[in-house]
């Protein structure tokens, strides 16, 4: 093969990953830079490109490299724009493919990150062989790949399966999401939405608890998963709270598309059972009886982000295929 490599980039609303992928789905090598970090996106395009290129030269340069694919919140796999993302530091319309195709040399395609870990999900992971399912990405937002009949859905404009901002609550009270939303689900169930509900719980409360140590503003999800392990009630109630939520909300995803499973990536699926239990309790409890225990929630079985990168570079291949028929 004169090009066997294609690089693939997983655009995080904190970190962004990339790596080398031959065409039999091996990471060869990745890397990662701070997305937060850069708020003008084109100094973030010259450090990723430059952090590219460091892995490419690595292989033997960009001659061998066909390609890069992306997946980013907001990503449009029609127009190759980042639009609106809510989590990411640049706003308004940013000409992502058009960006780093310019600076590596070769052609760029973009989808949503959601998307792209589905993608590497049903080539590569837990999903294989299926061919209806939804992947939730449980980061610092909440994504959604929607895969029916094999084929992602994308809808007319490229932005279909934003179940992060359906609505699991309504009313004043609900909390503000980064879409301008309130209630939106990605407000309580991304790693975001544990720490915001630690802190609101403190605030509200007397009741002991061990995150009460923690400077209040300082407090993650990681730091509830790790009260809650060493047995602190409000954390196991967060997680509690956090899952039933959640659930509720996959019992509503499974009457729009009758999935074979719903597949959880994402920080977040570190937690395991304190987080699983309470999901597919949940789900199960709210869904049509026609589903009711029907449908399987898995965990990803890909390694930290190689669902996202190895289906990022998917979007490469696929375009290739797609020219040779």
């Amino acid at each position: 093969m004169e090009k066997p490599y294609v690089l693939g980039i997983d655009m995080g609303g904190t970190n962004t990953k990339f790596g080398i992928v031959d065409a039999r789905g091996n990471v060869i090598n990745s890397s990662s830079i701070k997305t937060q970090k850069y708020t003008d996106i084109d100094e973030y395009c010259d450090v990723l490109c430059a952090e590219m290129m460091k892995l490419v030269d690595a292989i033997g340069g960009i001659d061998v490299v066909r390609g890069v694919g992306a997946g980013a919140p907001n990503g449009n796999y029609y127009t190759g724009n980042i639009e609106n993302a809510p989590n990411l530091p640049w706003k308004g319309i940013v000409p992502f493919s058009e960006l780093i195709s310019k600076r590596m040399g070769v052609p760029c395609r973009i989808t949503n990150d959601a998307n792209a870990a589905a993608m590497g999900e049903m080539t590569y992971g837990v999903a294989k062989g299926m061919r209806n399912f939804i992947m939730i990405t449980l980061g610092t937002g909440v994504g959604s790949g929607i895969v029916i009949d094999g084929k992602i859905v994308y809808g007319h404009d490229g932005f279909a399966g934003e179940l992060g901002h359906t609505r699991i609550e309504r009313g004043e009270n609900a909390r503000l999401c980064g879409c301008g939303q309130k209630g939106c689900i990605e407000a309580y169930a991304s790693a975001n939405g544990v720490a915001r509900t630690a802190k609101e719980w403190l605030t509200k409360s007397d009741k002991p608890s061990d995150l009460r140590k923690l400077p209040l503003d300082e407090i993650t999800s990681k730091d509830v998963f790790d009260a809650a392990m060493e047995g602190d009630e409000m954390a196991k109630e967060i997680f509690e709270y956090t899952g039933t939520l959640l659930g509720t909300m996959l019992a509503d995803f499974i009457a729009f598309s009758a999935p074979e499973a719903i597949v959880l990536f994402g920080g977040l699926t570190k937690s395991g059972d304190i987080l699983m239990q309470p999901i597919v309790r949940a789900m199960n409890e709210n869904v049509m009886p026609l589903w009711k225990n029907k449908v399987k929630v898995l965990f990803s079985t890909l390694k930290d982000s190689d669902a996202a990168i190895l289906g990022a570079s998917a979007l490469v291949w696929d375009v290739d295929a797609r020219n040779a028929m």
